[in-house]
């Protein structure tokens, strides 16, 4: 599992992905600039800026290398090649995504830095009131990259059972945007308000939905971040366990599944 990990991230390397992504990261740059457009608010401006632009690079790294991974390999032949060798088809499933996850990880703590870079620099051109928590920032960046290494594990579940890349890519977008609304449709449909126009039929369904999806507004901790508001211990925990849980049953399932795929 481990050769298969080190093979995943020198052929994200070797197809120039991190050189992409560091030459995105000039954006953050410009973020000091775009920050002072705002008189009143700037470094808490920066702040968001910083963390959307490294949510969004994160965002995109997760859904295209989780979802084009397994299926690159297969077309290229290079699985087939791998499994004929004494590893398991689990050992090999794991080695991508422990290798996805560490390359998340690694553009998380390079972009990471800049994006506090960026935001110790609009502070000091422009500071503010309130001072900026940084423990809170890196707390932020980490909370992001469980995140979407969580949504590497979507995509490789949907990757075992689609023979194209096409339903792992929009099935993960699919899980990332509806990850968003789930929280607020499952407290809706269970609110008094809703006793007279949502179904009793349509709660069971929205419940198994709700807990189906991964909910994700749990390691959102910009607002954190931004105003200096420090999250409980509690809830970082079970957010914690929530991600080693939720991740489990993800690669379990893909294992499942990939270990009874035929291959032709």
């Amino acid at each position: 599992m481990r050769d298969i990990m080190l093979t995943t991230l020198r052929g994200i390397f070797r197809d120039r992905v991190f050189q992409g992504i560091m030459a995105l990261g000039v954006l953050f740059l410009f973020i000091p600039s775009a920050a002072s457009l705002s008189m009143r608010q700037v470094t808490e401006l920066s702040i968001t800026l910083s963390l959307s632009l490294l949510s969004f690079i994160l965002l995109l790294l997760s859904v295209f290398l989780g979802a084009t991974s397994l299926w690159k390999d297969m077309e290229r032949r290079y699985t087939y090649s791998v499994l004929s060798l004494p590893i398991s088809r689990s050992s090999y499933l794991l080695g991508r995504f422990f290798g996805l996850a560490l390359f998340l990880a690694l553009t998380s703590a390079v972009l990471g830095t800049v994006a506090l870079l960026a935001v110790k620099l609009a502070s000091g051109i422009y500071p503010s009131d309130r001072p900026v928590v940084w423990s809170l920032l890196v707390l932020a960046v980490l909370f992001a990259t469980l995140k979407y290494i969580l949504l590497v594990a979507v995509a490789l579940l949907l990757s075992t059972v689609s023979t194209s890349f096409f339903l792992p890519i929009f099935g993960t977008i699919c899980a990332f945007l509806s990850s968003g609304v789930s929280q607020q449709v499952y407290e809706y449909v269970h609110s008094p308000a809703a006793a007279q126009t949502v179904s009793p039929l349509l709660k069971p369904v929205v419940s198994a939905v709700y807990y189906l999806l991964p909910n994700l507004a749990g390691f959102d901790l910009k607002v954190n971040a931004i105003y200096g508001i420090m999250p409980t211990a509690a809830g970082l925990g079970l957010t914690l366990l929530y991600f080693i849980a939720y991740t489990a049953m993800l690669l379990g399932g893909a294992m499942l599944i990939f270990n009874r795929r035929e291959m032709q």
